[in-house]
């Protein structure tokens, strides 16, 4: 089950680079602000949801796959 977490790892980081080009299409300050700053990479989706809700719901998701991947592996738990 390791390549679950490779999977949602890949999915992840796509998602993540997704956010990243739609801050630096907003304003290259956005953009730099989040990739130097992870708070303010939290601010951006709050504040532009209509702009960075695929990227963020892809990074969420890869996350997810992630962590499912790593539970039924026992790399997390007993």
């Amino acid at each position: 089950m390791e390549i679950v977490m490779y999977i949602g790892l890949v999915v992840a980081i796509v998602g993540g680079i997704g956010l990243l080009i739609a801050a630096f299409k907003t304003s290259v300050w956005w953009g730099l602000g989040s990739l130097l700053l992870g708070p303010v990479a939290l601010i951006y989706v709050i504040m532009h949801w209509s702009e960075a809700k695929n990227p963020f719901l892809l990074q969420l998701g890869g996350l997810v796959v992630m962590f499912v991947g790593a539970y039924s592996s026992g790399a997390l738990g007993s």
